[in-house]
């Protein structure tokens, strides 16, 4: 036989020549018939077609949600310094609050031995911020309104002298608190307190009882004169001479289904008349 018959010669495949007789892909599928849609396709008398094997990518890998979190996650992922300045602040609040507690406790606990030794720390502590008011609860609540009222005397430019109406202040403090979600401490409690320390300490007369008779009065005086500038009672030239203050006490009628009868005729308690010095006028300015 010739020697270069290579039917009886074993194959010699040549370098870079693929030896998978296999076709690729994408010729088998251009060497397949194309059938019509909907037709049943023939059976292939030479067998069923070898599997072919799919290159599947990898997909990515979520994160677990059930992973344990960082370590250094929060204050311990700040450096030394920054945690100590973390901690010395964690500790002064939690000191103030300690402190606070405890002086809210002291107020409102009975007469003891700390309280007779202290009692003036804790009042400073407490008032008037943090002052504490049980009458809500009380078994015998305030049934009364009381209303501070004012008038004045004045000296106009051309020696004349006038005295003006009574001006409602309890009134003029409820109008600016009526609807306003954030009124001012002087709005509720000025005046009102000024008007319970002069009760106190004085007696039915209006005579001072204590030390405090002739604080209170001065106290009382200047929110009067303070007050008159406001209702913008002077003309220029005008002086302000004095100053009267009284209260005006009504009861607070009973729910309609109650049997009780109260008299609902308000009581005045007047003061007398008090000289307006420089120093009023000089403190009601600051």
């Amino acid at each position: 036989m010739d020697a270069h018959d290579r039917g009886s010669t074993p194959r010699h495949d040549d370098p870079g020549t693929p030896s998978d007789p296999t076709p690729s892909p994408e010729a088998s599928a251009a060497s397949e018939p194309t059938e019509p849609p909907g037709s049943t396709p023939a059976p292939d008398p030479a067998g069923p077609a070898p599997a072919r094997t799919a290159i599947s990518t990898p997909l990515p890998v979520s994160p677990d949600p059930d992973a344990d979190p960082d370590p250094r996650a929060g204050v311990a992922a700040l450096s030394f310094r920054h945690q100590i300045g973390v901690a010395l602040a964690l500790a002064l609040v939690a000191i103030a609050v300690c402190v606070h507690i405890g002086m809210v406790f002291l107020h409102v606990a009975p007469v003891n031995t700390v309280t007779r030794q202290h009692g003036g720390a804790v009042d400073d502590w407490i008032y008037p911020e943090f002052e504490q008011n049980w009458k809500l609860f009380a078994p015998n609540p305030l049934q009364q309104n009381v209303a501070v009222q004012m008038r004045a005397r004045i000296r106009g430019a051309d020696g004349g002298s006038r005295t003006t109406g009574w001006y409602d202040l309890s009134a003029q403090d409820g109008r600016a608190i009526d609807g306003n979600p954030l009124p001012s401490h002087t709005q509720q409690n000025e005046l009102r307190r000024s008007w319970d320390l002069f009760v106190a300490t004085h007696d039915a007369n209006n005579r001072p009882i204590g030390l405090r008779g002739s604080l209170s009065e001065a106290y009382l005086r200047r929110i009067a004169v303070l007050r008159v500038g406001r209702e913008h009672a002077l003309a220029r030239g005008d002086v302000l001479v004095s100053v009267q203050v009284r209260s005006r006490t009504s009861n607070v009628p009973p729910p309609k289904w109650s049997d009780e009868k109260v008299s609902v005729q308000p009581v005045f308690r007047e003061l007398s008349w008090w000289p307006v010095t420089a120093d009023d006028t000089e403190g009601s300015v600051r």
